[in-house]
């Protein structure tokens, strides 16, 4: 009987596995092809409108050539230089900044903190809270401007009869939108009550996905709550953190439906105008879609420039 030969390979033994490297080529194509019918749903809804939209702000484009009535005149850029150049425009900017980022701030601080709150609370109140926050969420922004329009109402609002039987008696009557701070500030409270819901759900998600032991671990070692959040939680879910402010920044600069609702337009001779609406009124008040074109082209470049730069160092400080 031949005796094995034990230096030969093992004709059984399996081939050796593919590394990281080559397997992660092997997916590339594969990945580009899932992910080519969204690229071309994209390309189609987003990429060819704001083609349109740039098209559109290189002309003097008014009701008659919209109608057909009148030919097409190209203005190059004419319509951004009276733009950059108007005074308007510089206070209307300034204005949408600030406002969106009060409404940035307050979306993030009311949504993770209630996100904290849930993690630790039971089934129940955590069940109530989720309810009531999706129920705000649920609500259509006209159906809910209305809503706190009412509640802030000079005359049968329930705030300004809450505040005057407290003894705020100045409060009785008191128009909480005709000054332009009081005005920007009720809607950015409605704001950040209809969008705070997602940043709640978000992090939520993430703070659930942080392992238990780790919490367990800082509670340990002696970190209070505050600590644990700071500390533990909130760097563990930043990359959460960073999908729930990119969304908070291009849906509160954009706002338009509550600033047009609860200040009639854009508030007394405009003092509570911000881009969307200052576009607004250009384009179809004014029937001047050049200009009210070359308003959202800015915005988008504005939005896009904001959003890449808040990513980008967000990245950097994850690697």
């Amino acid at each position: 009987m031949a005796t094995p030969n034990l230096l030969a390979p093992e004709a059984s033994a399996a081939p050796p596995a593919p590394s990281p490297r080559r397997r992660r080529r092997g997916d590339g194509p594969a990945a580009g092809r899932y992910l080519a019918p969204a690229a071309i749903l994209l390309l189609v809804v987003l990429a060819y409108p704001i083609y349109q939209l740039v098209v559109i702000s290189f002309y003097d484009y008014g009701q008659a050539e919209a109608a057909g009535n009148a030919p097409l005149r190209f203005l190059g850029l004419a319509n951004y230089a009276e733009l950059l150049g108007s005074a308007t425009f510089w206070t209307v900017l300034a204005k949408t900044v600030v406002f969106a980022a009060v409404c940035v701030v307050g979306s993030l601080v009311a949504g993770t903190g209630l996100a904290v709150l849930a993690s630790k609370v039971r089934a129940v109140p955590r069940t109530l809270l989720f309810l009531a926050a999706l129920g705000a969420w649920a609500t259509p922004a006209v159906a809910g401007s209305y809503i706190w329009l009412f509640l802030f109402d000079a005359d049968f609002g329930l705030v300004n009869e809450a505040l005057a039987s407290l003894g705020f008696g100045g409060m009785a009557g008191h128009s909480w939108t005709f000054g332009t701070t009081s005005a920007f500030g009720l809607v950015a409270l409605e704001v950040i009550w209809c969008s705070f819901p997602f940043v709640l759900v978000t992090m939520y998600a993430g703070i659930r996905a942080v392992p238990s032991e780790v919490v367990e671990a800082a509670t340990l070692d002696g970190a209070g709550a505050w600590r644990t959040t700071t500390s533990v939680l909130l760097p563990m879910v930043r990359p959460m953190l960073l999908i729930a402010t990119v969304q908070s920044i291009i849906w509160d600069f954009k706002v338009f439906t509550q600033i047009y609702v609860m200040t009639s337009g854009g508030g007394v001779a405009g003092r509570n105008l911000v881009l969307n609406v200052y576009a607004y009124q250009q384009a179809f008040a004014g029937s001047r879609y050049g200009l009210g074109a070359a308003i959202g082209v800015v915005m988008t470049v504005l939005l896009l420039s904001v959003t890449g730069l808040y990513v980008r160092s967000q990245r950097a400080g994850l690697a």
